[in-house]
């Protein structure tokens, strides 16, 4: 009876069908993508920040948490599924550390403030970036090979679009912030 009750709370159910939506949408950016070897890039750092920002800490998450789950189930969620695998065979491919580095990064943008500066929410968006790339990168060195030139593989091609992502979240976070009294 308690458990009924609790599922029916309009707050259980806006953070549910925000989860949802949330999957969704990173699933979309995963999909719009310029081809790069051995990491392609794609909006899903821009909706990973973007989901922090808006949701919170617990829903975005849980939204980060569904859609890795989606990926390693077998659902053709991540950027270059279902062409180059599926499941947990592409989930620990070249960017699993990248994947994994989406959980810290969205946490990290959950605590940017509405009290926040400019450059305070710059701060927090390049650090939460940073962490992406640096699990990626490591991860991606270890998959590879050190020998390789892991940094030119897999971080220097996407670091202007990068730049330019956390320059417009940076620019829109304090309204974005606004959508969490919503969830």
């Amino acid at each position: 009876m308690e458990l009924t009750k609790s599922l029916t709370q309009p707050k259980v159910i806006k953070s549910l069908l925000a989860i949802l939506l949330g999957s969704i949408a990173l699933t979309i950016s995963a999909k719009i993508k310029i081809p790069f070897y051995p990491v392609p890039m794609t909006m899903q750092t821009f909706v990973v920040l973007f989901l922090g920002i808006s949701l919170g800490y617990k829903v975005g998450l849980a939204t980060i948490g569904l859609y890795l789950l989606e990926g390693i189930v077998g659902l053709p969620v991540f950027s270059n599924s279902p062409e180059k695998g599926l499941g947990l065979l592409y989930f620990t491919g070249p960017t699993m550390g990248y994947l994994i580095g989406f959980l810290i990064a969205c946490y990290l943008a959950s605590m940017i403030k509405f009290e926040d500066s400019y450059f305070v929410i710059l701060g927090k968006l390049v650090l939460a970036t940073s962490t992406i790339y640096i699990l990626g990168l490591l991860w991606l060195g270890t998959l590879i090979g050190w020998d390789k030139p892991i940094f030119a593989l897999g971080a220097k091609p996407f670091l202007l679009a990068e730049i330019f992502k956390i320059s417009i979240l940076a620019l829109l976070a304090k309204q974005i912030v606004k959508i969490r009294k919503f969830i």
